[in-house]
């Protein structure tokens, strides 16, 4: 997985995962990605700084944490996500880790349309995308281990 540090045509900063550099790529490309804050969809990524692994030889210094109150929108956004993944998972078909086939057969009109979801890799998303099938992940949760 890769980490950028994104910004929209408007100025607002935020930040985006993906599997691969061409997984941005591709998705920046067909106006996939959006702003979190307002939606447009020209969105570039921003300058950043390497992140360097430590050596496993050195000595791990920790680290002084606090804890206070969440931002608001963080919360109101994590809870999107779980309606998001309830209506899902209560709408669709788990199909588990045949995703992939009966995403191409529903599109090529081999079986009856269906809402689905399950598991995909990395490798058989982006060969979906590439052969024009929409598929959006489904956020992983704090609570399922993330």
């Amino acid at each position: 997985m890769i980490r950028y540090d994104l910004i929209c045509a408007k100025g607002h900063q935020f930040d985006g995962w993906f599997s691969d550099s061409a997984a941005y790529d591709t998705q920046a490309k067909r106006g996939m990605i959006s702003c979190t804050h307002c939606g447009v969809n020209k969105i570039e990524k921003q300058i950043m700084a390497p992140g360097i692994a430590a050596k496993g030889n050195r000595k791990s210094e920790t680290q002084a944490m606090t804890a206070g109150q969440l931002d608001p929108r963080a919360t109101a956004l994590m809870q999107m996500m779980r309606d998001y993944r309830k209506h899902v998972t209560e709408n669709s078909e788990n199909v588990g880790t045949q995703f992939a086939d009966e995403a191409r057969k529903i599109h090529f009109k081999e079986v009856k349309e269906r809402p689905i979801y399950g598991e995909a890799t990395a490798d058989d998303a982006k060969a979906l995308i590439e052969d024009g099938i929409d598929v959006h992940p489904i956020p992983r949760l704090r609570e399922d281990g993330n």
